[in-house]
Parts: structure tokens; sequence; C-alpha cells
């Protein structure tokens, strides 16, 4: 139980930073400027979801735990965050790294995942525009009377207090999964996925959604130990998105959006995972 207080606490402390860096900026950009970020995501359509899926292969959960906050300020699109969702792998290439892969394949993963993200991003953008559901503008203002952080005492004061509010919701939130994969155990879990091959993928989607690392390494771990196939991998890996959507259904007030962004991934995952194994 120690360590999972320790892994609790690890998961949560290394987020502040990102978290604290990324609503600073939020704050100086709506309360200090006149920059219409609104317009830069417009004319950058393609350019969002691109820059998202290459900046979500860095092996740091900072990334899309700030992309959630950045879109639910109204800074980024939905295409954009589902490519920094998508990109982002977690403990995979650490993982891969230890264990001394091929370096071809880490860069195959890497690569592919990339390409994933930038294409479900630029599709959901399209989407998102033929259905006139793309964002007005920044909403800080909005998250701000939400979360009541007395933005008018300075911008300094007002991130601290969004960063508390989010850290300290992410440290219960991973206390209780990393509590409850303690008592099933990874090997029960594992089993669970191995015992049905035929819906790998589906399974390993779901297994992926967990907002926590430990589902990536197992996904990583069982791959290299030959008990999960190549799709049910990626499925599940291009489901997870590290902490980011817990961070997203905290910040964001919109839960039907929450909810559509989850099914995203979540089919992109299982989809491609299945497209994979029947290539294979």
């Amino acid at each position: 139980m120690w360590e999972v207080i320790l892994d609790s606490l690890a998961d949560s402390l290394r987020l502040i930073p990102f978290l604290f860096v990324t609503y600073l900026v939020m704050e100086w950009l709506e309360h200090k400027t006149k920059y219409d970020m609104s317009r830069l995501v417009q004319k950058r359509r393609v350019g969002g979801p691109v820059i998202g899926g290459l900046l979500g292969i860095f092996p740091q959960c900072g990334f899309s735990a700030s992309a959630a906050s950045l879109y639910a300020g109204r800074m980024l699109s939905m295409g954009t965050l589902v490519a920094v969702f998508i990109s982002t792998s977690d403990e995979m290439l650490p993982i891969l790294l230890s264990e001394q892969a091929d370096i071809g394949l880490i860069l195959r993963l890497l690569a592919f995942k990339a390409v994933v993200a930038m294409l479900a991003g630029i599709l959901v953008d399209m989407i998102c525009r033929a259905l006139h559901k793309e964002h007005a503008g920044p909403n800080i203002h909005g998250m701000c009377e939400k979360g009541h952080c007395h933005c008018e005492n300075g911008i300094v004061r007002s991130a601290l207090h969004h960063t508390i509010q989010v850290g300290v919701f992410i440290l219960l939130i991973s206390f209780v999964l990393n509590t409850v994969i303690y008592l099933i155990g990874e090997e029960a879990l594992a089993g669970f996925i191995l015992a049905r091959p035929v819906l790998g993928p589906l399974l390993a989607g779901l297994v992926g959604l967990i907002p926590n690392c430990a589902a990536s390494v197992l996904l990583t771990q069982l791959y290299l130990e030959g008990l999960l196939s190549l799709g049910a991998m990626l499925s599940g890996l291009i489901a997870g998105s590290g902490i980011g959507l817990l961070v997203l259904f905290k910040v964001n007030a919109d839960k039907k959006e929450n909810v559509t962004i989850l099914g995203i991934l979540y089919g992109t995952g299982v989809v491609v995972g299945i497209l994979i194994d029947l290539l294979r």
C-alpha cells in the first residue's frame, strides 16, 4: 500500500509544473493581451493536429494534461486535442528503451501513432467545421468563474489556484486507481485480456482508457513478452492518453464533449488495432 501512495504522489507531482505553466500562459493571454487565439486556431486548421501529433510523441503525460486545459479554455480545437491524446504513449517509450527493444520497431511505433493522431485530428476538425461545432474563442474567464479562482488578484495566484484544484483531484483519483490495480493485480488484468484473444483490441482499448501510467506499462510489457498482439497493444496505446482524460473531465464543463472525445479515442484505437491484426 505504501508503494500505491508513492505512485499516486509521483503521478500527481510530476504534472504540477506543466499545469502551472499552462494556466499561467492561459491567464496571461486572457487578461494581459488582446491576442485572438481563435483566429490562430482557424488559420492553422491542419497545423494544429499536426503539431499536436508531433508533441504527443514525447514520453511525458504533462503534454496531454496541458492540452486538456488549453482545450477547456477554448484555445485548442477538438482535433488538436485528439491528436495529442492519440499520439501520447505515456510509459511506452521508456519501457521499450529499458527492455532494449529494436530501435527500428520503436521508431515505427512512434511514427505510426503520430500519423494516426494527425489524420484523426484533421478529420475531427473537418467534421466539427461541417457541423458548425468550432470553438468561438478563448474562455478562460468562464473557467475562472467556475473555479472561483479570484483572477482579479493576479494571474500567478489564479494559475496557482487552478493548479492546486486539478492537482488535488488527480492525486485522489490516482490513489483510487492505483489501489484498485493493486488489489486486482496486473496478472489478473492481463489474464482478462489474454483469455479473449478475438476481442483483444476491444479489451485492450478499455484498458488504455484507464487514466494511469500502469495501463501503458502493462500493455507494452505484455506485447514484449509475446502475450499480446501488436494490434491489441496499439489499440490500448491509441485509446490511452495518460492523465489527459482525467484532467479533461475535471476542467471542461461540457461533459458531452468529454464523452465524445473519449468515444473517438476508443473507437480509433479499436479500429486501428483490428485492422493491424487482420493485415499481419
